[in-house]
């Protein structure tokens, strides 16, 4: 069992940053690969970014190429999304994941584990 716990949401103005942490209970890297997601009022939960267990492949989004980055502290035992040059559209509630599976992590499919979620809003 892997628990997930969210930190880092906030409120920032269009163009700052923010990071969000995602800390697991245990050994989260041992064989899971790790992701984000988000929903927006009104809107689906969407895929945003995830990387294998190794940490070798990354994928991210269309919408935040170049502006969201994740990264890892395998000692710490946990993840991060960083977020730049934040927009209103990216305003949504973040969740966290998990899944020994990346294909079914990045589907957002049966997926394992799930954090808290943690709302990130950004003004215009």
């Amino acid at each position: 069992q892997v628990r997930l716990v969210e930190s880092g949401g906030g409120l920032v103005q269009a163009g700052g940053s923010l990071r969000l942490s995602c800390a697991g209970s245990t050994r989260v890297f041992s064989g899971y690969a790790t992701g984000w997601f988000r929903q927006a009022p009104g809107k689906n939960r969407e895929f945003v970014a995830a990387e294998d267990w190794r940490g070798i492949n990354t994928y991210y989004t269309d919408a935040v190429k170049g502006r969201f980055t994740m990264s890892r502290d395998i000692a710490a035992n946990t993840f991060y999304l960083q977020m730049n040059s934040l927009k209103p559209e990216d305003t949504a509630v973040y969740y966290c994941a998990a899944d020994s599976n990346i294909l079914q992590l990045r589907a957002g499919i049966r997926v394992n584990y799930w954090g808290q979620g943690t709302q990130v809003t950004v003004s215009s």
